[in-house]
Protein backbone atom coordinates (compact mmCIF):
# COMPACT_ATOMS: atom_id res chain seq x y z
CA UNK A 1 0.00 0.00 0.00
CA UNK A 2 1.42 3.35 -0.88
CA UNK A 3 1.40 6.23 1.10
CA UNK A 4 -1.28 8.15 -1.02
CA UNK A 5 -3.42 5.50 -0.74
CA UNK A 6 -2.73 5.15 3.47
CA UNK A 7 -3.66 9.02 3.63
CA UNK A 8 -6.90 8.62 1.46
CA UNK A 9 -7.99 5.48 3.36
CA UNK A 10 -7.53 7.52 6.71
CA UNK A 11 -9.47 10.27 4.86
CA UNK A 12 -12.49 8.23 4.45
CA UNK A 13 -12.25 6.73 7.67
CA UNK A 14 -12.52 10.02 8.87
CA UNK A 15 -15.41 11.60 6.97
CA UNK A 16 -17.39 8.17 7.77
CA UNK A 17 -17.09 8.86 11.42
CA UNK A 18 -18.10 12.42 10.81
CA UNK A 19 -20.99 11.80 8.76
CA UNK A 20 -22.05 9.13 11.29
CA UNK A 21 -21.83 10.57 14.33
CA UNK A 22 -22.20 14.65 12.92
CA UNK A 23 -19.44 15.89 15.16
CA UNK A 24 -15.91 16.10 14.89
CA UNK A 25 -13.84 13.36 16.88
CA UNK A 26 -13.39 14.63 20.15
CA UNK A 27 -9.43 14.78 21.76
CA UNK A 28 -11.18 13.62 25.34
CA UNK A 29 -12.19 10.09 24.12
CA UNK A 30 -8.60 8.36 23.51
CA UNK A 31 -10.14 6.06 21.40
CA UNK A 32 -11.36 8.85 18.86
CA UNK A 33 -8.09 11.04 19.92
CA UNK A 34 -5.91 8.28 18.58
CA UNK A 35 -7.76 6.83 15.76
CA UNK A 36 -9.18 10.17 14.18
CA UNK A 37 -8.38 13.40 16.22
CA UNK A 38 -4.39 13.64 15.59
CA UNK A 39 -4.31 12.68 12.03
CA UNK A 40 -7.29 15.77 11.84
CA UNK A 41 -4.50 18.28 14.08
CA UNK A 42 -1.63 16.58 11.85
CA UNK A 43 -2.75 17.85 9.04
CA UNK A 44 -3.58 21.15 9.83
CA UNK A 45 -0.39 21.55 11.01
CA UNK A 46 0.96 20.62 7.51
CA UNK A 47 -1.74 22.74 5.45
CA UNK A 48 -0.58 25.57 7.59
CA UNK A 49 2.81 25.16 6.90
CA UNK A 50 2.09 24.61 3.21
CA UNK A 51 3.70 21.17 2.94
CA UNK A 52 0.70 18.85 2.06
CA UNK A 53 0.62 17.53 -1.16
CA UNK A 54 -1.92 19.99 -3.38
CA UNK A 55 -3.86 16.85 -4.46
CA UNK A 56 -4.75 16.42 -0.22
CA UNK A 57 -5.35 19.73 0.16
CA UNK A 58 -8.69 19.85 -1.36
CA UNK A 59 -9.74 16.79 -0.11
CA UNK A 60 -8.64 17.46 3.13
CA UNK A 61 -10.21 20.75 2.64
CA UNK A 62 -13.70 19.37 2.26
CA UNK A 63 -13.33 17.23 5.16
CA UNK A 64 -12.75 20.14 7.00
CA UNK A 65 -16.07 22.06 5.92
CA UNK A 66 -18.01 18.72 6.41
CA UNK A 67 -17.01 19.34 10.14
CA UNK A 68 -17.79 22.51 10.56
CA UNK A 69 -21.38 22.20 9.00
CA UNK A 70 -22.07 19.95 11.94
CA UNK A 71 -20.25 22.26 14.34
CA UNK A 72 -22.48 22.54 17.69
CA UNK A 73 -24.25 25.87 17.81
CA UNK A 74 -25.02 27.63 20.91
CA UNK A 75 -28.97 27.53 21.62
CA UNK A 76 -29.02 30.38 23.37
CA UNK A 77 -28.23 33.10 20.88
Amino acid sequence: MTQDERWFAKYNEVKTFIETHHRNPSKHDPEERFKYYNWLKHNRQLINAGTLKPERVEAFKELLDLGEKYKRVNQYQ
